[in-house]
């Protein structure tokens, strides 16, 4: 393998030069850049700031997930942030849900041996009369997480989110790791609460026990646990220091015909104290231990290995990966990975060094983003790690000579060291953050070599006032940056109390937005939440829509007709008719005290008609009375918080009228999204059904629907109805009632009501109706749709796996 490009000292300061050594006089180039005016960059505030019950612990704090969950690491638990693009709020603060992982209450012992011969152990090293068996024994918390007289170890040192698609919903599962090294897996399967579904950290324990702490069985056998050198060995070789998970991988699995099948899987890298690499492999929807494949480890020969990364290569179609670690004394390689059974990855042949110098700069945080360069016309991995105050960069690229790797350092970025990193892997852009409240962007630029980074300031004084900072995470999108903040130094005197905030500042403008919407490859709502939340919040201050955004919207629709882009024309609508809404009067939670009370005699049924003139006269004169209840308001106020309800078309207000026109908008859009997805489901029935079957799907109320409407002339549609029809036979198969056993006409998309009134809801997925008390609902509670039995085929279980048809998100 060819390497260029070797060295690039970081302990020179801004402006000085070193001497130049080929590709690595790009160090003073990338220290010496400055921002030019076509990266400009100009950060908002963005409400709410969230405040957090504890203190942040951890070295990284802050993470974004790729479904818009922000995970804080504190000294009780993680607090998850959850970002919604709410379209039935019409506040313009962000909508945030709030959960949290407590912190297990039961302290994490690693197991190194029988709890007998331990527990002697333990006693023998603190009763020791050598001071340094006893004192280090008594000192080191991972021989004590329990603490005795000393503060327990709660809280969490790091959390690492999984890709999309990795849990039973199709989202994102939370690794968390505690203070007392306890490493376990987490899912947020109903929303309000997470569950727990592995604890790696016991498993890994049990498993080192059965192979009696040996890697292989080539292995020399150690000493005993009574040993303080081997009672040290096994506690450093199961205690995790970072974890980090791999991109969604397809392996096959065997069938017991001998078929073989495509089989997602995620990889999750754990490192450990003493430089060793356990590689636990997940089948998926993940699910807990079973879901287990295999589990490998890897030595990687680095001392005081400090962070771990994925390093994930594509070249002409082939993808490459390994792990990228650093150590706390310098040096950064990336270790090859034997993956085993997955389909279409290579691995290296042996290490990669992509920086030896054992200069005692500690690496604290390593990203990889893949890029592509524009000179040589091919796919390369850009590495950045931060090293103290400095930020190292590494290019890799492969080329005809083998792996090309040309490294330096960006210096004069921060006069203290680095605390956080984070980057946006879509445009590459990295952002750093110490401790004195200031935050760089680093914009790579490649040259006809490697590149070079131009960088700007960003002073969170300037947002949010005098603070300091304790972590930072950008949005999956780039739309928004995330920052832990406790109050800074005021007039030279540091805070009495510190109250930890995460707080948001937008990256980008409307305009970006819009356009990244428009020309995005994801064609996904829910996975750019923070895009439409930019545009939310826009249309929402100015109550229109930009033209320029509309025409170009329409200019797609007429173009591809793709679904995505309706569906984004359903979001813009919604969001501005929530925005000419009036704001309610009263807070909606509070109880209203002029009620009417209604007698029993009152009720429909018991009384003549004149009991139901008088109730009608006592309700008119409630609504009354509720009416005149601004107490202190003029009247001019309570005219303007209510629309006319007129029942003469000419003399309704402008407002009511656009906002009956808006809703006229929304109707047809969300009518032509359900005709296209029954055009779907169709496709299924067909394509799933070789005779007459009755396929629990109200096949033939969703051909009906279809060509009730004259004004609906699909050709698609009405030769697909056709085939249905004649592979139907002239059978209906209905729906019946399960109460009353009447047939449910397909009438509404909605809903089905039998004959004797009684309502079900329908599924938005399948179209059958829930006859149920137990169903699912979409995060922004668009629709419904009802849970797959083990009685459904491969097919209908596949629909309703799918998202929500008018806003993309994901099912509950």
């Amino acid at each position: 393998m060819a390497a260029a490009g070797r060295g690039g000292s970081p302990s020179l300061s801004a402006g000085e030069e070193e001497p130049p050594l080929g590709l690595d006089s790009l160090v003073e180039e990338a220290a010496a850049a400055v921002p030019s005016a076509g990266f400009r960059l100009t950060a908002v505030r963005r409400e709410p700031a969230v405040r957090l019950q504890h203190g942040v612990s951890g070295l990284e704090p802050l993470a974004w997930s790729e479904d818009h969950r922000v995970s804080v690491s504190t000294a009780r638990s993680i607090a998850v942030l959850e970002q919604l693009s709410d379209v039935h709020s019409g506040g313009q603060e962000m909508v945030i849900h709030r959960t949290a992982v407590p912190a297990p209450s039961a302290a994490c012992l690693l197991k190194v041996g029988p709890k007998k011969e331990v527990a002697e152990c333990k006693e023998k090293f603190a009763s020791s009369v050598d001071p340094t068996v006893s004192q280090t024994f008594m000192l080191d918390r991972v021989f004590n997480p329990e603490g005795k007289s000393l503060p327990p170890m709660r809280g969490f040192k790091y959390s690492s989110w999984s890709p999309l698609g990795c849990d039973a919903n199709g989202r994102c599962l939370l690794a968390a790791l505690t203070m007392d090294n306890r490493l376990t897996i987490h899912a947020n399967l109903n929303r309000l609460q997470w569950v727990q579904l592995v604890d790696l950290t016991e498993i890994y324990g049990e498993r080192l026990y059965e192979a009696s702490y040996k890697l292989s069985k080539a292995d020399t056998p150690r000493g005993e646990l009574g040993d303080f050198s081997e009672f040290q060995r096994r506690h450093s070789m199961q205690t995790p220091v970072r974890m980090e998970w791999s991109g969604i991988c397809t392996t096959q699995q065997v069938k017991h015909n001998n078929e073989c099948r495509d089989v997602g899987s995620v990889l999750l890298a754990v490192l450990f104290e003493n430089g060793n690499i356990a590689v636990w492999q997940f089948q998926l929807p993940f699910l807990g231990k079973e879901s287990i494949t295999s589990c490998n480890t890897i030595e990687s020969g680095i001392n005081s290995p400090s962070v771990l990364s994925w390093w994930e290569y594509e070249h002409n179609n082939r993808k490459m990966s390994g792990l990228i670690v650093g150590s706390a004394f310098g040096p950064v390689k990336i270790l090859p990975v034997n993956l085993k059974a997955v389909k279409g990855y290579f691995t290296l042949r042996q290490p990669v060094v992509l920086w030896q110098e054992m200069d005692q700069l500690p690496v604290h945080s390593i990203k990889c983003i893949p890029l592509y360069h524009p000179y040589q016309k091919c796919s390369c991995s850009l590495v950045v790690a931060a090293r103290g105050a400095y930020v190292f960069w590494c290019l890799l690229l492969i080329s005809k000579a083998g792996l090309n790797v040309h490294n330096s350092h960006v210096t004069g970025l921060h006069s203290l060291p680095i605390v956080s990193m984070t980057a946006d892997k879509q445009n590459g852009t990295v952002y750093t953050c110490s401790s004195d409240g200031k935050v760089r962007q680093l914009i790579p630029i490649f040259t006809d070599v490697a590149l070079k980074f131009e960088h700007q300031l960003i002073k969170l004084s300037e947002v949010f006032g005098s603070v300091r900072t304790h972590g930072i995470a950008v949005s999956p999108c780039g739309a928004y940056l995330a920052v832990i903040t406790t109050e800074g130094m005021t007039n030279g005197l540091h805070p009495v109390n510190k109250n930890y905030q995460v707080q948001f500042v937008t990256l980008k403008t409307f305009e970006e937005a819009a356009a990244q919407l428009l020309e995005s490859s994801v064609q996904n709502l829910f996975r750019q939440v923070d895009l439409t939340d930019l545009v939310r919040w826009k249309i929402l201050k100015d109550k229109h829509i930009p033209q320029f955004l509309q025409e170009a919207l329409d200019k797609k629709i007429e173009s591809c007709g793709s679904t995505y882009f309706w569906r984004f024309k359903l979001f813009l609508l919604r969001i501005l008719y929530q925005s000419m809404q009036k704001a309610p009067s009263e807070v909606m939670w509070r109880p209203s005290h002029e009620d009417a009370k209604i007698l029993i005699s009152d009720s429909p049924g018991m009384g003549s008609t004149e009991d139901d003139q008088e109730e009608g006269t006592s309700k008119q004169a409630s609504r009354q009375s509720l009416c005149d209840t601004g107490k202190g308001m003029d009247i001019d106020d309570t005219a303007d918080d209510s629309l006319p309800q007129s029942s003469d078309v000419g003399g309704r207000e402008p407002m009511e009228e656009k906002l009956l026109e808006i809703q006229a908008q929304i109707e047809a859009v969300e009518m032509h999204l359900t005709r296209e997805h029954m055009k779907r489901v169709l496709g299924e029935v067909y394509l799933h059904t070789w005779i007459t079957e009755n396929t629990s799907i109200p096949t033939r109320g969703v051909c009906d629907f279809l060509m009730s409407d004259d004004g609906y002339d699909d050709r698609t549609a009405r030769v697909l109805i056709g085939h249905i029809l004649k592979k139907m036979n002239k059978q209906t198969f209905p729906e019946h009632c399960s109460l009353c056993k009447e047939i449910l006409p397909f009438t509404d998309r909605k809903q089905a009501v039998c004959s004797n009134g009684h309502i079900w809801l329908r599924c938005f997925l399948t179209y059958q109706s829930c006859q149920s008390l137990v169903y699912r609902r979409c995060l922004l509670h668009d629709s419904i749709a009802r849970h797959p039995t083990p009685e459904d085929p491969e097919w209908i279980k596949r629909l309703l796996q799918g998202p929500c048809t008018f806003c993309d998100s994901p099912v509950f």
